[in-house]
């Protein structure tokens, strides 16, 4: 029996990189033909919506993302100093689960209720996403208080809904956070507000679109936030698995 095979938590670890690997090699693809021609198209549609709408709609994102990343109120769960990443896992996983079905039942709600209450989805859902990854930096002993560490969730936001384009920009800032987050600057204003909202709509539009619509819209929303926030919460796991594996050295660059 080699030595990984005789310690449990070598041998997680170890599958917990292989898995980490793989996802790694899936995320820097170059963007297919089909990604590059639906971009083309939702771009095309983005500039017949008036300049007055994108802007409205940006400052809305801008500051419900701006008032999650500033709010006291998602800074409850304190860093977990356990070591074990087996054990941060387990704690990671519970909030998925914990805040999947959350967002099943507001999607639930939201969508039975038509055009109107569609609109109110927005920002209860998108609070129920930022709060769960609040509570996996947590599980993975990270301070949330740290604002660098908020920039690092904005960034598998970004990385969980967006193009294959920007997906390849970010896994970049990711593989090289400790010395990226030293260029950081010290408040959101740099940040691209404008092309985030892009990102995130676009991608959202095809599996919430349904949702507006009356009767099906109950059924629709529940499942869309459940698969969208599972989505996300394996992509958290995999960034802050790569933060582990490069602070251990076990990844070589």
């Amino acid at each position: 029996m080699s030595p990984i095979e005789s310690n449990p938590e070598k041998l997680y670890e170890s599958l917990a990189y292989r898995d980490m690997m793989i996802w790694l090699q899936k995320t820097k693809k170059k963007p297919s033909l089909l990604n590059r021609v639906t971009k083309g198209t939702q771009r095309s549609i983005n500039n017949l919506i008036p300049e007055k709408i994108h802007k409205a709609i940006t400052y809305a994102i801008e500051k419900m993302v701006k008032g999650v990343l500033t709010g006291n109120e998602y800074i409850g769960t304190k860093p977990y100093t356990v070591n074990r990443l087996s054990l941060r896992e387990y704690k990671a996983r519970k909030s998925i689960r914990l805040y999947t079905r959350t967002a099943s039942v507001e999607g639930a709600v939201t969508g039975a209720g038509g055009i109107l209450m569609g609109f109110v989805d927005l920002p209860a859902f998108l609070a129920i996403k930022m709060k769960m990854l609040f509570e996996i930096a947590a599980a993975y002993g990270h301070d949330v208080r740290d604002y660098k560490e908020r920039v690092f969730i904005l960034y598998i936001f970004k990385l969980t809904f967006a193009s294959q384009k920007t997906r390849n920009e970010t896994i970049a800032y990711l593989e090289n956070w400790a010395s990226h987050a030293q260029t950081l600057p010290e408040n959101l204003t740099d940040f691209d507000w404008r092309n985030f909202q892009l990102e995130y709509r676009d991608y959202m539009d095809l599996a919430k679109l349904a949702q507006l619509i009356p009767i099906i819209g109950a059924g629709v929303g529940a499942i869309a936030n459940y698969k969208l926030s599972q989505q996300l919460g394996k992509m958290a796991i995999h960034a802050y698995r790569l933060r582990y594996f490069l602070k251990t050295n076990a990844i070589k660059k």
